[in-house]
């Protein structure tokens, strides 16, 4: 089934669908500044993967998984490879049953095989019909689906959160604990209290969380386990693997092949 062609353009009218459709190749490094809808949005990467900052945390999908976004939820989108994504914006009065956090789902072979269908129709035909039915169907299914664990939660905090974004900058090069509350100016006991508070992580873990998730992007640009395990500071290819299993239940090939294939 092919995408209709009108959708291949970003609507320029107003459409009275609850869904609206949208495909596009976004080019490695592509960056769509700081801006925000009033639909929410669900972000189908088919091929590519991208990184999406948000102020509640940097959410990343890559093939075949999607990231959804409430209504206007303030967001920047990098596009990390050469990205083929499909968008699916839901109109704000149909959002209303929908998660209210931005989040990463997986994309079922169902959910896939109806954003597909649906995107073969021209706008003109969403309204009402096969069309409409297969709108509806997709709300359904956006209503169950699992979040997949590709989510780093950001404080707001503003000295944990120049902290925690400099992590992000170079996660090869993480802070002891007692480094980290001293750049806070806090003790020990209140930093940890605080980032809990802030981010629903112990220091240890969202640290951890943060290499995982620059692995993932260096992983999906094409780089080796061996040459990203080097650059994110692990002891060797052996244990930056074992901490992937881990985290995601399979090792990076595995898991990559998986979603490729899928």
């Amino acid at each position: 089934m092919s995408i209709h062609p009108e959708l291949s353009e970003f609507p320029t009218h107003e459409v009275a669908a609850p869904l609206i459709g949208y495909a596009k190749a976004q080019p490695r490094g592509a960056l769509n500044e700081w801006h925000a809808h009033d639909a929410a949005q669900l972000f189908h990467v088919v091929k590519g993967s991208l990184a999406i900052e948000t102020e509640h945390g940097t959410f990343f999908a890559p093939p075949e998984r999607a990231v959804w976004l409430p209504p206007r939820v303030a967001h920047q989108t990098r596009y990390l490879t050469d990205t083929d994504i499909r968008y699916v914006y839901v109109q704000i009065d149909h959002a209303r049953d929908l998660p209210q956090t931005p989040q990463v789902i997986q994309v079922t072979n169902l959910l896939r095989a109806l954003i597909l269908e649906f995107m073969s129709y021209p706008r003109s035909e969403t309204e009402e019909g096969p069309a409409a039915r297969i709108a509806a169907v997709i709300l359904d299914q956006l209503k169950m689906l699992p979040a997949a664990p590709l989510q780093l939660p950001m404080p707001q905090d503003s000295r944990l959160r120049t902290l925690c974004e400099a992590i992000v900058r170079c996660p090869a090069h993480i802070p002891s604990l007692e480094e980290a509350a001293r750049r806070c100016t806090v003790s020990v006991r209140s930093f940890e209290r605080r980032m809990k508070a802030e981010t629903g992580l112990s220091f240890r873990t969202w640290c951890r969380q943060v290499k995982l998730f620059r692995a993932l992007e260096l992983l999906a640009s094409g780089r080796t386990v061996s040459d990203v395990s080097h650059k994110l500071g692990y002891e060797g290819p052996s244990a930056f693997v074992a901490t992937f299993k881990k985290a995601f239940g399979v090792t990076p090939g595995r898991y990559f092949a998986t979603i490729e294939t899928d």
